[in-house]
């Protein structure tokens, strides 16, 4: 047999090894491109991932972490469904006398490291006691506000000048000194102010629920609108526009556009 030069022969050599993989079928290449999707997932899950669904009141927040953690369910994934702040838990007392005006009608009358410590303390008991083994299962959670809303609601309380301190010292007491898991992804519902209170209003006189302190205040949305604005931008969040002028977008065509920046996270 006459030897073929080398480079020749390696060249060969690859044609015969990448003609099956041409003769395959489309669905064949379609079964193998959803196996290494799915062991793509398995990979990101073996660590969990927090999503965040972060918004002033009445932008849809409890809708879109229920369509969310429908999408997953119907994935085959892992996942838990939280909601801050844990009102129903006695963990949450100082929060509820806060939003309840016990310490005055004004948010402003608790300054904004005293606000978030009653938060961030009620998150880091809900996280020890209920989902840190999921976490570390590899659980996706949802979470339906979560050291996102102090980046707002509190952040709002401050100067400009005083945003940067805020935020490293809020960061740094959840994350770091509290422990409790930095988000992956955040999505931030975005209304305007005036339809958030408007909104609002309508809800507390259909239901007969109180308004708490962030809600009945116009002034306080606004000022926490624009520091939600900020934040998006320099933390990385993901804005979803959720009206049109006054009107509101489709619940399922927001649902829609979330489940594509998850599918993203989740590499499928």
């Amino acid at each position: 047999a006459v030897a073929l030069p080398q480079s020749l022969a390696a060249a060969v050599r690859a044609r015969r090894t990448a003609l099956p993989a041409r003769r395959l079928s489309r669905g064949r290449d379609e079964l193998r491109e959803g196996r290494r999707g799915a062991r793509k997932v398995r990979g990101v899950m073996k660590k969990g991932l927090l999503i965040c669904i972060e918004g002033l009141d009445a932008s849809g927040k409890d809708t879109q972490t229920h369509l969310a953690a429908s999408y997953l369910e119907s994935r085959g994934l892992p996942f838990r469904t939280l909601s801050f702040p844990t009102y129903d838990e006695r963990t949450s007392a100082l929060v509820r006398m806060y939003l309840n005006g016990e310490f005055g009608a004004d948010p402003r009358a608790v300054n904004a490291y005293a606000a978030s410590s009653f938060f961030a303390l009620d998150r880091y008991a809900s996280y020890m006691t209920d989902w840190k083994n999921d976490c570390a299962r590899g659980a996706v959670i949802l979470a339906n506000r979560y050291t996102t809303s102090n980046a707002v609601h509190q952040l709002s309380k401050l100067p400009e000048s005083e945003w940067e301190p805020f935020l490293d010292w809020l960061y740094g007491y959840e994350y770091g000194l509290l422990g409790i898991p930095k988000p992956d992804l955040v999505l931030f519902l975005r209304v305007p102010p005036a339809l958030s209170y408007r909104m609002a209003e309508r809800r507390s006189a259909e239901t007969g629920a109180a308004k708490d302190i962030h809600e009945s205040d116009l002034r306080h949305l606004e000022a926490s609108a624009h520091a939600a604005q900020y934040v998006a931008g320099r933390d990385g969040w993901v804005t979803v526009e959720c009206a049109a002028g006054e009107r509101y977008r489709t619940r399922e065509d927001i649902a829609a556009e979330i489940r594509g920046h998850i599918e993203a996270l989740l590499h499928v």
